[in-house]
């Protein structure tokens, strides 16, 4: 569904009601293919978060999965983003995402906040080396969320990426410190939401939670949403996960276009995250990052 497709948007996706509160989207309607029914829930939780929370953000970490969620957002509210896109910068991306985020950042018109994160040397030394620095992007998210006291940050993530994120809610509270409690997480049932964070703190929400890699690609293709050109194959090897230049590496490929990357994904029994090195240390790294606060 293109954002200026008028013809198709109106019968998916809603105008807001005027009390501010939205009806979930009716996914059996069979005007509606998969991805159409994917977006309409998606919709619906950014829409639902805008009418029940003070102050939101949408985290932009530059990768596939947080521009389909900008897409997204711009489809929600008419062609522009009514919250700030927060990139909690570790100062160690690729060039070519820092390019990225520098061009569409003003062609999407985003209110960009670009914060950093604390030296490595502040950071738990305990953690294994890679979640150590990965822990960096942590102290700096709770570094902006003092500065600006947002009560509700939006994030790309996704159950099927990584074990401990298919544990996660739609609506996900967090303590005054940021932390996860993965054994206090309130029920939802027939798209009923909780989203009334704990007192000082703030609540997390998921709006692709149920999506998975293949239809981030899909929805890509379908409605040409730009892309960092790292996630193609050169010299048989592409990203299939972006995040800090010195922790992630590719994985052998040779998919040059979405198409190729769709077949890929059909047929490859390689994680989505194996050349992320933080998911190759110990097993307890990544669980041990999430209760602390990371995404």
């Amino acid at each position: 569904m293109h954002l200026l497709d008028n013809d198709r948007a109106g019968s998916a996706i809603e105008p807001i009601p005027a009390n501010g509160r939205m009806l979930a989207p009716d996914l059996a309607d069979p005007t509606m293919d998969h991805l159409d029914a994917l977006e309409a829930q998606s919709i619906y939780i950014f829409r639902e978060a805008f009418a029940r929370l003070k102050k939101l953000a949408l985290l932009w970490s530059l990768g596939k999965d947080s521009n389909v969620m900008i897409w997204l957002a711009r489809k929600a509210f008419f062609g522009r983003v009514p919250f700030p896109a927060l990139h909690v910068d570790t100062g160690k991306k690729f060039p070519e995402m820092y390019a990225f985020r520098d061009r569409y950042g003003k062609e999407w018109d985003l209110d960009l906040r670009i914060e950093p994160c604390p030296p490595i040397e502040t950071i738990d030394p305990t953690l294994p080396p890679a979640a150590r620095s990965a822990a960096r992007k942590t102290e700096g998210l709770k570094l902006a969320l003092a500065k600006y006291g947002f009560d509700g940050l939006i994030a790309g993530i996704r159950r099927d990426e990584e074990a401990t994120r298919a544990k996660e809610r739609v609506f996900s509270p967090r303590g005054t410190e940021g932390g996860w409690d993965v054994r206090d997480q309130p029920p939802e049932f027939w798209d009923q939401f909780n989203a009334s964070p704990p007192p000082g703190a703030h609540l997390r929400i998921h709006p692709i939670l149920h999506w998975t890699e293949a239809d981030i690609w899909a929805y890509t293709k379908r409605e040409n949403i730009p892309i960092i050109p790292l996630y193609l194959a050169r010299d048989g090897k592409r990203y299939r996960s972006l995040g800090d230049a010195d922790i992630t590496f590719p994985v052998a490929s040779t998919a040059s276009n979405i198409d190729e990357i769709l077949a890929e994904l059909d047929r490859t029994k390689v994680p989505e995250r194996a050349g992320r090195a933080l998911d190759h240390e110990t097993e307890d790294a990544f669980e041990r990052l999430r209760v602390a606060g990371y995404l």
